[in-house]
This record gives C-alpha cells, structure tokens and sequence, in this order.
C-alpha cells in the first residue's frame, strides 16, 4: 500500500467525469488499498480515486469506528429530502463550506469483489458521504453546490503541513461559484 498524494482544486483531473470501472480484480483492490491508505493517513471521511489522480469511478467511504469499504462505478439511485449542512473536502483544505444534501440516499455499485450492493445513508454522515464522493467521480466539488461565495468559509488547517501555499488556496473562493 502506499499513500499518494491529495489533488487539490485546481487540478483538471478533480474536473473530468471519470471513467467506468471494466472488471474488478487486483489492479483495482491495490488501488482501493492505496486509496483506503490514503485516506486514513489525510484523516479523511471518504476519497474517490481522481482526488489521488486516478480517473475511474472508485470511491472509498470510511466511517469513524467502521471499517473501510470501496464502492466501484457507484451511482446514486434514489435521493429524498433536503437539509443543509456544513462541508468540507481533501481537496480543498482549508475551506468549509454550507449546501444542501439530501436527507436519504441510496447508491448502488460492486464491491471489491465485483458483486453488486446498494448503501444506504439516512440523515447522517453516510448520507454526506455518499453524495460528496459520487459527485467527485461526476466531476463535481461540493463548491459547485453552494449557493454563494458567503458560504464558503476560510479556516485555519488543522495540520501547518497539509496546508495549501497560498498563491493555490487564494483561487478557491472563486472556483466552481459562477
């Protein structure tokens, strides 16, 4: 397993709709591996594979005290409801945000092993997480969902290494609000 590293707003990979995952096999679990270490070492809740320059549609979700689990070519089938919360991203370190998620999801996609499961989140941080990291291999940042430049807030990095130059981090609260 290695770490790799973040890819931060900017980069034209977090942009591009990744692309469809053939067949599952060792290739794949390495790159799950990688991205599940990847993930834990940034203290992160999720990371999909273009957040580590990868692009294909492989997302690992990881919720505090649960283990780890991949979610390949995943899909959100049904969404409901509506609540707002605040928001932040790997890729975009030292900026929260406040948008609206849905109350209910549900995503269908293979396992590690190929075979075909459906998650479901409701009114949680799973439901967070499922719609957050779908939406990195659509392309999307959860900047593109707010509202205005008003709900994006700039916060101090919780570690001085993890943090942006700022020449970088100057750009976000423009990025993706037009």
């Amino acid at each position: 397993m290695t770490i790799r590293p973040i890819r931060y707003l900017g980069d034209p990979v977090l942009r591009r709709p990744s692309k469809r995952v053939r067949r599952v096999d060792d290739s794949i679990r390495r790159l799950i591996a990688d991205m599940t270490e990847s993930m834990v070492a940034a203290q992160g809740v999720g990371i999909a594979a273009p957040q580590i320059g990868v692009g294909l549609r492989i997302v690992v979700i990881g919720m505090p005290d649960d283990e780890p689990f991949a979610l390949i070519n995943p899909e959100v089938i049904k969404r409901s409801g509506e609540r707002r919360l605040d928001e932040g991203c790997l890729s975009v370190p030292g900026y929260r945000g406040n948008l609206t998620r849905s109350v209910s999801v549900v995503v269908k996609a293979l396992d590690d092993q190929g075979r075909e499961i459906r998650i479901k989140g409701e009114d949680d941080l799973l439901a967070q997480a499922l719609e957050h990291e779908v939406d990195h291999v659509n392309g999307t940042l959860y900047v593109d969902r707010l509202d205005s430049r008003d709900d994006l807030v700039k916060i101090e990095a919780a570690e001085p290494d993890r943090a942006q130059p700022a020449r970088e981090t100057a750009d976000v609260a423009g990025e993706g609000l037009d």
